[in-house]
């Protein structure tokens, strides 16, 4: 939660229970994330969106980005599409935008990930 903050990213994006193994090369932004479960389905409820976390996760940190996120899958209508970047836009930190291995994104208030059990 703590490298999220740093980045200007909502801390609630990404599971923390359970973490087995959580590491992050800051030469090369390269960050990884396992969990004792095979996977974890989180509902957001604020923005009505449910997410699927493998047990593994990875993805490339910089500020106010992740990017060539693995691991990590959003539900839209019946589908389950793959998360492959995450952003704030640099003029506000007030807003995340997701972004799926099909090029649709979808932008939502920050808030959304703090909190939320």
């Amino acid at each position: 939660m703590e490298l999220l903050e740093e980045l200007g990213l909502p801390k609630g994006l990404l599971p923390t229970e359970d973490i087995q193994d959580f590491g992050y090369n800051s030469d090369t932004g390269f960050m990884w994330l396992v969990q004792g479960k095979k996977k974890v389905e989180h509902n957001f409820k604020k923005i009505k969106q449910t997410v699927s976390y493998a047990n593994e996760v990875m993805a490339f940190a910089e500020k106010g980005k992740l990017r060539k996120i693995t691991g990590v899958k959003t539900k839209e209508l019946m589908l389950w599409l793959s998360v492959v970047e995450v952003y704030t836009p640099e003029t506000s930190s007030e807003k995340v935008t997701f972004k799926t291995g099909t090029s649709l994104s979808d932008t939502f208030d920050a808030a959304f990930a703090l909190g939320e059990g």
